[in-house]
């Protein structure tokens, strides 16, 4: 293996004050192509998506912030660019997509009902382009039947829309208690102490911007030497049930370590109630375990031993049938050992070790060991970790039961490259739950293709992206913009996933950084599927942390509802079930936020299906 340009002792004391961690700066030169063909196994059946975003009608672009990450490109948090949110905002049944932006206005698109949108932004009053917006989530927040939306942002103020009868989004954020200015990432909505209301929990990072608002820019520029900042707590809001929330963060022991980027919520223990793992982009994840008394208890040295350091998105879902749930996370910033690599010196690096764990933060540099050393020390003094509690790259955990976890990610292949968020889902209908991984990170970097893992069945995952319509871009690997006389290359940054014309095939749709979205119309062929969409009495109304398990002989399959996750994402609450070329269910079983498993049963395939809790599929 080529090795890169080694750290020099002076480089490597300093970079804790000026750069992100490990970054540091490189010399100017033109981005190098990567290869347009990947060695993975081709599909029988071709092509499985095609991107039709233009014809489909989302002409959104999310745009950057030229002084933070154009010509005068800086690391901070700005790059790590804004989410996309998944809902059906009016109720007529079809999901529809609001994408975030920083500079200029959001947009909400409706489905006409067959997988093709309208921009509706204006007349639903719903831009919020006085601000840098990064994430959305939908939920039935005050349980009345239609969608609210809770928006985060850098600094700009957190909003909450609440939904009027699917006729308008009003603001109701300080009538509901839920003002708060700070560097916020995701946002969750789930029932935490079982009463039916959904409480709602806010992933921050740190004091990453400066003091100084630039009022011709409209926002609070960038910090050099963002590691060193202050952390911001994360922050739980518990629903009173009468539209208005109180911030339990501390009573509840939710305030987490800082630099949190994303959640997933979910009950890994099997005891009935919802537990949060916290991915953290500078330091140990957090795995904390539902006391059920208002209260969570940190576990994740005792469940999950190492988790990575740099952790952007998470998600979980069952990877081999079994009825439990695995655990996926995605690292970003391990990869970013070669800091701004304006001369790509590191291309060939970075390809030949896109599925190596290294043992630090500094990845294959491995001179001035002494002062690497230090540098390490100090980061962990500074974020507050040790370094026998992380790993620097993804981890996906294979649920043992009984509350227990291996980290498999060598053994099903799950390692990859520049990840930010991820989304998953039966995509070809066979059964078994795949992955898509954005990745990249667009100028002055070169480009990095993201990922469609698909499951094999047999316990790993092979990407696939070049052989089933993924890759490459249909606008080619660079912008049409080049930045210094500079190519631009695409770099995606969330995705989310839903059955948006309704034909049981899931699509996949992504905001790209500083570009136009990509939505990926499915085009398998050939297997069965299952949908059901849930309806709660006694839990929330969304039903969100219930569990679906359908049995198949000696297989159970089980799918979970999850308000949002994945890194900035929110995908469909409807639960879908590949089938392959089963034609019968034997059993279907819906445990419910409430407590209570419900037994339905089996209904027809190839539909989507309505269950009330408590009540028979209709």
């Amino acid at each position: 293996m080529s090795h890169p340009r080694q750290i020099s002792a002076a480089v490597a004391t300093c970079l804790l004050g000026t750069a992100a961690a490990f970054w540091w700066f490189g010399n100017g030169a033109a981005p190098v192509d990567p290869p347009t063909t990947a060695p993975t196994v081709a599909s029988p059946t071709g092509k499985l998506f095609r991107d039709v975003a233009a014809e489909a009608g989302l002409d959104f672009k999310m745009k950057f912030l030229p002084d933070e990450q154009g010509a005068t490109f800086k690391i901070n948090l700005y790059d790590h660019g804004c989410g996309v949110a998944v809902g059906d905002y009016n109720g007529d049944g079809h999901d529809d997509i609001y994408f975030l932006n920083q500079l200029g206005p959001n947009a909400l698109f409706r489905n006409k009902g067959d997988g093709t949108f309208v921009d509706v932004t204006a007349e639903m009053d719903m831009a919020l382009d006085d601000r840098i917006c990064v994430g959305g989530t939908f939920a039935d927040y005050d349980n009345d039947g239609d969608q609210d939306l809770y928006v985060t942002s850098t600094r700009g103020g957190n909003v909450l829309f609440r939904n009027e009868d699917n006729r308008r989004f009003e603001d109701v954020t300080r009538a509901a208690g839920l003002e708060m200015v700070g560097h916020s990432q995701s946002s969750v909505f789930f029932d935490y102490d079982r009463d039916g209301w959904l409480d709602l929990y806010v992933a921050q990072t740190a004091e990453w911007t400066n003091n100084t608002f630039d009022e011709q820019a409209g926002y609070f520029p960038g910090k050099s030497g963002i590691i060193t900042s202050p952390k911001e707590s994360n922050r739980l809001y518990h629903n009173e049930g009468n539209g208005t929330f109180v911030d339990v963060t501390e009573s509840a022991k939710l305030a987490g370590r800082g630099w949190c980027g994303d959640m997933a919520v979910f009950d890994y223990d099997e005891d009935g109630w919802s537990d949060v793992l916290v991915a953290c982009m500078f330091g140990r994840a957090q795995l904390y375990r539902n006391q059920h008394d208002g209260t969570f208890r940190d576990v994740t040295l005792e469940v999950l031993g190492k988790t990575p350091w740099g952790g952007t998105g998470v998600k979980v879902f069952d990877f081999d049938n079994d009825g439990k749930l695995d655990i996926y996370i995605v690292d970003m910033h391990s990869d970013m050992w070669m800091g701004l690599d304006y001369d790509n010196t590191y291309f060939e690096v970075a390809t030949q070790s896109e599925k190596i764990k290294f043992e630090y933060s500094y990845g294959p540099n491995t001179s001035a060991s002494d002062q690497l050393a230090a540098y390490e020390k100090d980061l962990e003094d500074t974020l507050d970790y040790r370094h026998e509690e992380v790993l620097f790259g993804n981890a996906f955990y294979q649920c043992l039961g009984n509350g227990q976890f291996k980290e498999v990610s060598s053994e099903t292949n799950t390692e990859t490259f520049w990840p930010w968020g991820l989304a998953t889902g039966d995509f070809d209908n066979d059964g078994w739950v795949d992955a898509y991984v954005t990745s990249g990170m667009g100028y002055p970097f070169y480009y990095w293709h993201n990922y469609l893992l698909m499951n094999t069945g047999k316990g790993l995952f092979e990407d696939r992206s070049f052989s089933l319509g993924i890759e490459p871009p249909v606008g080619g690997n660079y912008l049409p913009e080049q930045i210094k006389e500079t190519k631009s290359s695409r770099s995606s940054r969330c995705a989310a996933t839903a059955d948006f014309d309704g034909d049981g095939r899931l699509e996949i749709v992504v905001n790209n950084f500083n570009a136009g979205p990509y939505y990926y119309r499915n085009q398998q062929q050939g297997n069965n599927y299952i949908a059901f969409r849930l309806q709660g009495t006694r839990s929330n109304r969304d039903a969100i942390g219930a569990l679906v398990r359908i049995r198949l002989g000696d297989e159970t399959r089980v799918r979970q509802i999850h308000s949002a996750g994945g890194y900035l994402s929110c995908s469909s609450k409807t639960i879908h079930f590949g089938l392959g070329k089963h034609e019968t269910i034997d059993s279907i079983d819906v445990v419910w936020p409430s407590g209570v498993t419900q037994t339905i049963d089996p209904p027809a395939i190839n539909t989507l299906h309505t269950i009330i809790e408590e009540n028979a599929p209709q």
